[in-house]
């Protein structure tokens, strides 16, 4: 018996790494998914985001846990898609009981070098993107009077981050957000949770850009950022955290243990948020 049997699960940004991880935790606790991806490269992203092969394949992982999965090509900008997504997983399965907000976007630069295309982008997709997928499922949940909504936010809601003003902005939002879903529809027995992810392995954060970063310098490795991540981490031996770490977290707060959380923060960053902090230069100078 799953945490999540005869739920159906709405998930934003599936199509691969920690979007992918949703889809198979919540198909493998017993319930079925509609999942959604861009599928297009944004301007304003270095990196490679996800192709119609990687939503295939998140929907064969699905589909051989035994459940069944609605794939939609969908951007989180748009409400009348986000609408249209929801409307084909009511179709399909009746009923939507879960929200996971995931979908996101990563980029980097000086606050006062950031152009208006990076920083609208990165607003529109990490934040006016939640905002309108929580739009798109609320007035379902708020007629059966049941549903949970998982935000993905970031350590980088709750802190600062170098040469991340657009994303830490974002971010931090999210957290407004989220309290105020929570608050808005509790009257209607709906939660609406965050979990806040430190260093995360998936593609948005194994590229070569990032590597680079994680070395501080060009041709950057694998070794390298697992480095990086043994300093950012405060638990023995954590460094990068398998995607599974946040899955596991939004199962929780998706399921019958967590009937009565909501309006919470959770981070997942094996302690970071616990560490002192040091700085690297000196203020002498």
């Amino acid at each position: 018996m799953g945490m999540l049997d005869g739920k159906v699960a709405f998930i934003t940004g599936a199509a691969r790494g920690q979007g992918r991880a949703h889809a198979v935790t919540c198909a493998r606790e017993g319930a079925d998914v509609v999942i959604v991806d861009v599928l297009d490269q944004l301007p304003s992203v270095p990196y490679k985001l996800a192709v119609q092969a990687d939503l295939d394949e998140t929907v064969r992982q699905v589909e051989a846990l035994g459940r069944r999965a609605v794939a939609v090509k969908a951007d989180v900008r748009s409400q009348r898609e986000l609408d249209a997504a929801v409307a084909a997983g009511l179709a399909e399965f009746g009923k939507i009981d879960i929200l996971i907000a995931n979908a996101g976007i990563w980029t980097m630069g000086s606050f006062w070098e950031l152009t208006d295309e990076q920083w609208e982008e990165m607003i529109a997709v990490n934040l006016t993107g939640v905002w309108k997928s929580a739009k798109a499922v609320a007035p379902h949940m708020i007629e059966r009077r049941a549903g949970s909504i998982v935000i993905i936010a970031s350590v980088n809601a709750l802190e600062a981050g170098q040469y991340t003003a657009h994303y830490v902005a974002a971010k931090h939002g999210l957290i407004g957000l989220m309290r105020n879903i929570a608050l808005e529809l509790a009257p209607y027995g709906v939660r609406c949770n965050a979990i806040s992810p430190g260093a995360i392995k998936t593609p948005m954060t194994s590229h070569q850009g990032a590597l680079d970063m994680f070395a501080g310098h060009p041709g950057g490795t694998e070794e390298d950022m697992a480095e990086a991540g043994h300093h950012y981490t405060l638990l023995k031996g954590a460094s990068f955290l398998d995607p599974q770490a946040v899955a596991d977290t939004a199962l929780y707060l998706n399921s019958d243990l967590a009937a009565t959380v909501t309006g919470v923060t959770i981070p997942v960053d094996a302690g970071h948020l616990t560490l002192s902090g040091y700085n690297p230069v000196s203020t002498a100078g």
